[in-house]
């Protein structure tokens, strides 16, 4: 009886956040550009999707750890006090929640919304704690998170700032190509449902009767990659000792991709005729700004779903998941990659200009290795002068071939002269520190260490095949093509000469030496 009573007041809140989100998105008309704190409104107006990516990433948690939640649940039903006043604080919050829309429905100014931002906080204070020992006592949500363990805070904090992750990769993926591609593909569609649609390439602006729409680069299905993108990741990370990684990688997560991008089409048409034929105003400020965040986590979920019922994606001789995942190689190659990836996307999001925030993204790198210490120290660390040679080498030409001063050198000096003399001179320490040791071992251990280990076999197309992946990844993440992919080929020879990743370790910190020492001599510390 008290386990449906605990869903049931789930069910409850859930409601409530719904309701919630129909209020002020349909019956509060809040322009986020008059309001005087644009980031605030939007960061407030993210809030549903950043819950569905929250709720989802809780999805692939129970899939992934099924006995914890179980336990939890079971933990949840025998408690015998029955909190009734977090059940009202919990009322009492979403009240006081409801709040501003009382005067905001009248008008929506700078003057309204200031009156408004306090008293949501003070409700969003209230309900969040009141909700959560209405659902469980406290210490079993303590002893859920102790149980999941750093992986699964981790992955709570990952799917908590999807959206600040999507906004930041949008410059990645501002490819005018794939841009005009989704707007040629929704004209068609739209075309082929009869609805006499009207397109200007030229401005890349399309519609159907009165109503028209501009397809801008972040409506090339951005945010459907990084959503969709990001749970297969994530899956991949926690099954990573069932699944098959050459399938899995090469098959579903481009299937995926795939999948997300025909959506997006699919969602801007049915924007598109929405707003043609019942409410342009639903269509902007309803459907524009929640369907895609709700389209694509239902897509996440469901391509899991299917992932996790396919038999042919796992292995039968998987190890037993009680092996502790901080002894587990794999988990160290990928994991302290994906910190270092999104440490990169952090710091472009809250740090302007991003380098501003490269000591953060040390802490976060350190954070990634530390679990993984006792394993990576165990490998053969041997000093090879070949290693250091052929990546001196590789510092050298990477030096040679820069063609003048980096973009970004007058900008850092700009920085650091704003800075105090010690925190210029902490900067630069943390700067060289991670440049030099951190990123070659967390890079080698991906890119060498898995990436080609995965991929390599005993016979020469095999070999060549690892070499490519390994190296093309390695030159796309740095950019400078022809020189990143010399340098790969050049760790990729030193990895495979005695199959030993410090090796190419060893060869990657001597090029970023060469490449440090070098910038500090010019006084040009964009180049590294």
């Amino acid at each position: 009886m008290q386990a449906h009573s605990g869903r049931f007041r789930a069910l409850i809140l859930l409601v409530q956040l719904v309701a919630l989100a129909v209020i002020y998105q349909f019956f509060v008309d809040i322009d986020c550009g008059s309001t005087g704190s644009y980031e605030l409104c939007r960061g407030l107006r993210s809030a549903l999707g950043r819950g569905m990516a929250l709720a989802t990433g809780i999805a692939v948690l129970i899939l992934a750890r099924p006995a914890v939640f179980a336990e939890f649940s079971q933990r949840a039903a025998q408690t015998t006090r029955t909190s009734h006043i977090a059940g009202v604080f919990a009322f009492a919050g979403f009240a006081i929640l409801l709040i501003p829309a009382i005067f905001l429905v009248q008008d929506a100014g700078p003057e309204q919304f200031a009156r408004a931002v306090p008293i949501w906080i003070t409700g969003g204070l209230i309900i969040v704690p009141a909700a959560l020992r209405w659902i469980a006592p406290i210490s079993d949500w303590g002893w859920l998170l102790r149980s999941l363990g750093w992986l699964g805070g981790a992955v709570l904090v990952f799917v908590t700032f999807m959206p600040e992750m999507a906004a930041a990769m949008q410059p990645l993926w501002n490819i005018e190509a794939l841009t005009f591609l989704t707007f040629a593909l929704v004209y068609v569609l739209l075309r082929i449902l009869g609805t006499g649609a009207f397109a200007d390439p030229d401005t890349f602006i399309l519609g159907v009767d009165d109503f028209a729409v501009h397809i801008a680069a972040q409506c090339s299905g951005v945010e459907g990659f990084v959503l969709v993108g990001g749970f297969v990741a994530l899956y991949a990370l926690l099954f990573h000792a069932t699944i098959r990684h050459a399938r899995f990688w090469l098959i579903v997560l481009p299937l995926a991709l795939l999948a997300s991008w025909v959506l997006n089409i699919v969602r801007i048409a049915t924007l598109v005729l929405l707003g043609a034929h019942v409410s342009p105003r639903l269509a902007v400020d309803g459907f524009h700004s929640y369907a895609g965040w709700i389209f694509f986590t239902l897509l996440a979920l469901g391509i899991l779903i299917i992932v996790h019922r396919s038999a042919s994606l796992h292995r039968a001789e998987a190890r037993a998941p009680s092996t502790p995942i901080t002894q587990d190689m794999i988990a160290a190659q990928i994991l302290p990659f994906i910190a270092f990836m999104l440490s990169g996307l952090i710091a472009s999001a809250f740090f302007a200009p991003a380098a501003l925030g490269y000591p953060l993204r040390v802490a976060i790198m350190l954070a990634a290795l530390l679990p993984f210490w006792r394993l990576i120290r165990a490998l053969p660390w041997h000093f090879d002068g070949l290693s250091w040679a052929l990546g001196a080498g590789v510092g050298l030409i990477w030096i040679a071939m820069q063609g003048g001063s980096s973009g970004s050198g007058a900008e850092l000096s700009t920085m650091l002269a704003g800075m105090s003399l010690a925190g210029a001179i902490i900067w630069v320490i943390l700067r060289l520190f991670g440049t030099i040791l951190l990123v070659p071992l967390i890079e080698e251990f991906f890119f060498r260490g898995y990436l080609l280990a995965r991929f390599n076999g005993n016979d020469w197309q095999r070999r060549g095949l690892a070499i490519a992946i390994s190296t093309g990844a390695f030159a796309i993440l740095h950019g400078r093509y022809v020189e990143a992919t010399l340098a790969g080929l050049v760790f990729a020879y030193v990895y495979l000469r005695r199959n030993r990743v410090g090796d190419a370790v060893q060869a990657h910190i001597a090029a970023n030496i060469v490449v440090a020492g070098s910038a500090i001599a010019l006084g040009d510390l964009g180049l590294i």
